[in-house]
């Protein structure tokens, strides 16, 4: 009940006019970006990120929240419209959303997708509601020995997950973790890995950072291919969105099946939504065999419903992870703890004590940002595919002008330009050889708590190493750590397996 009565007071926190805008903006520049290729909530974030310090922290949370919500379901707008989703998360709704599409079926494709976030996100929210104190309060047994068994978790789950190659993925958290120390050692004083630069003195900004990798290094990607790829042809959905009483009964259960297998992945750091909407597409997938009439693979509603539902649940869940134990579980949560902490806050249970206002107020925006989507995108779901009328050029140029300015604004340094051009082709780099990113950024965000932990942990013990065995959490933690590690090990032996054994290579232009 006092979870109940504090989100009635962050009701009427989120309430106002002024925070009412920003959820309607956010969700709109959200979905605005989702429904660009290539795009997605994590890059919204990011080019907003520089340019929201002069807002109150509430409002510029509210508008981050809004526009987390809204780049997924952009995301899915363009998966099912023209078979390009923005981000990875929304791979598993091409497969059968696409194909309704395709057979004149847009407009309830569209709203299967609309209901589908709404019920995933309302029911991750309620949940958090009520899981976020709990977790807060769980988190004041944690001292250095277990955020840096948390940190490790968060580590190599993510780094092994994300990819199909763990050395990938390993290579892109190392390369996070070596940016993270550059700078002068706040305990020492000694100069750590700045090449005697005085602008890196401070070390790298993760807005810098940020920015680069996931924005401009879309930019240079899109302009090396912009001759290769044909323009995709826009599909014009054409009717009023919606679903007979029939088509919502078959859906209802798939909805309610992804949201139950996407809620707890909201928590696992596991790099987000992908890993469960695949999940969900593949239970759909398994119980439609056993149906007298299959109908996968010619538009079921059901192969597109739960893999909706089960990524939507995992943003207020991850949520409710990022506010209550600092841990970001996706690249999406960890921009928005770098924000946090460019306000001069530290997610925790803390941040519930010394900032309940904001913490229920961000809590209420998640309610009030599903409502907003449901009810702007149901009617103008075909409005953001003309979007994909914009040129090219002046899309992605743009792009590459607002990430220079909001840098600069943010540091007046000519620098951090060169800086940021520097990390954009390193995100290029990455893209192009397919090394994921959000190991880089989970683990230059992550990694001075590692770091900090580590020392706090070896000096209270004397220098023995034994300590980071001592509690039972720490031993929790690595067990959870090395089951993971064993599912995706056996996951990729049988893949290996069971894939077709190709013949060599012809090159016929030889």
């Amino acid at each position: 009940m006092e979870a109940l009565s504090l989100l009635a007071e962050g009701f009427g926190h989120a309430f106002t006019p002024m925070n009412l805008l920003f959820v309607v903006v956010g969700c709109l520049l959200g979905t605005a970006v989702g429904v660009m290729p290539g795009l997605g909530s994590s890059m919204a974030v990011a080019l907003l990120l520089p340019m929201t310090f002069a807002l109150d922290p509430s409002a510029a949370f509210i508008m981050f929240a809004g526009v987390y919500f809204g780049g997924l379901f952009g995301d899915s707008t363009m998966a099912i419209l023209l078979n390009t989703p923005g981000q990875s998360s929304a791979i598993a709704s091409t497969f059968e959303g696409h194909k309704m599409a395709r057979s004149g079926r847009a407009p309830q494709a569209l709203a299967t997708a609309a209901i589908g976030a709404f019920i995933g996100g309302m029911v991750s929210c309620m949940v958090v509601v009520f899981l976020a104190p709990a977790l807060a309060e769980f988190s004041t047994a944690f001292g250095p020995a277990e955020y840096f068994a948390l940190a490790l978790f968060a580590f190599i789950a993510t780094s092994s997950v994300v990819s199909d190659s763990a050395l990938k993925g390993l290579t892109a958290l190392v390369l996070g973790l070596g940016l993270s120390t550059i700078g002068i050692d706040s305990v020492t004083g000694t100069e750590r890995a700045s090449f005697g630069v005085p602008q890196l003195f401070d070390g790298v900004s993760l807005v810098t950072v940020t920015v680069a990798i996931l924005a401009l290094g879309e930019v240079f990607h899109i302009a090396s291919r912009v001759r290769r790829d044909p323009t995709s042809r826009l599909l014009r959905p054409k009717g009023r969105p919606f679903l007979s009483r029939a088509e919502f009964r078959e859906a209802l259960p798939a909805w309610l099946r992804g949201t139950a297998i996407g809620l707890p992945f909201g928590v696992i750091p596991v790099g987000g939504a992908d890993v469960p909407t695949f999940m969900a597409y593949g239970a759909e997938k398994t119980l439609d065999r056993r149906r007298k009439t299959p109908k996968f693979g010619t538009g079921a509603i059901r192969g597109l419903a739960a893999p909706e539902a089960a990524g939507n649940a995992t943003t207020g869940t991850a949520m409710g992870a990022l506010l209550a134990l600092g841990l970001p579980v996706s690249a999406t949560a960890a921009i928005m703890l770098a924000a946090f902490r460019q306000y001069g806050m530290q997610p925790g249970p803390l941040l519930f004590e010394r900032s309940p206002e904001l913490v229920w107020g961000l809590l209420a925006s998640f309610f009030l940002a599903m409502i907003v989507l449901l009810i702007l995108n149901l009617p103008f779901a075909q409005v953001w595919a003309k979007l994909l009328l914009i040129p090219r050029p002046y899309l992605y140029g743009g792009i590459a002008v607002m990430c220079g300015l909001g840098v600069f604004a943010t540091s007046s340094s000519a620098f951090e330009l060169v800086l940021l051009l520097g990390m954009g082709l390193l995100g290029f780099v990455m893209r192009r050889f397919d090394v994921p990113l959000a190991p880089l950024l989970i683990g230059m965000v992550l990694g001075p708590l590692a770091e900090t932990s580590l020392r706090d942990a070896l000096i209270s013990s004397g220098g023995d190493a034994g300590v980071f065995f001592d509690g039972p959490i720490s031993l929790a933690i690595y067990g959870l750590l090395i089951a993971a590690i064993a599912v995706v090990v056996v996951g990729r032996v049988r893949s290996a397996r069971t894939a077709p054994v190709l013949g060599p290579r012809v090159d016929v232009d030889a």
